[in-house]
């Protein structure tokens, strides 16, 4: 998917630097972080792929519209899904 100046600061806009995301799927990696995986935004580059630590000591980046994962909190306060799974 192709992403222009808009678009990649959308993305900054949701996923700031410390956005906590919990990893759903990743669909095109041949290493990928195992689903379930917590992680924190890193940055979001110049072609919107949203880069991350992961909890386990991963780091790589997803890709929205190609990898399912989802918000879990923002600035550091947890939601009703990460507390269930601390």
């Amino acid at each position: 998917m192709y992403y222009n100046k808009e678009n990649v600061e959308r993305l900054r806009q949701r996923y700031p630097e410390g956005t906590r995301i919990c990893l759903d799927r990743m669909n095109n990696d041949p290493f990928p972080v195992e689903s379930g995986t917590f992680g924190k935004v890193d940055h979001v580059n110049d072609i919107g792929t949203v880069h991350c630590v992961f909890d386990n000591g991963r780091t790589l980046g997803v890709i929205p519209s190609v990898d399912d994962f989802h918000i879990v909190s923002v600035d550091g306060e947890p939601t009703e899904d990460e507390e269930m799974n601390i």
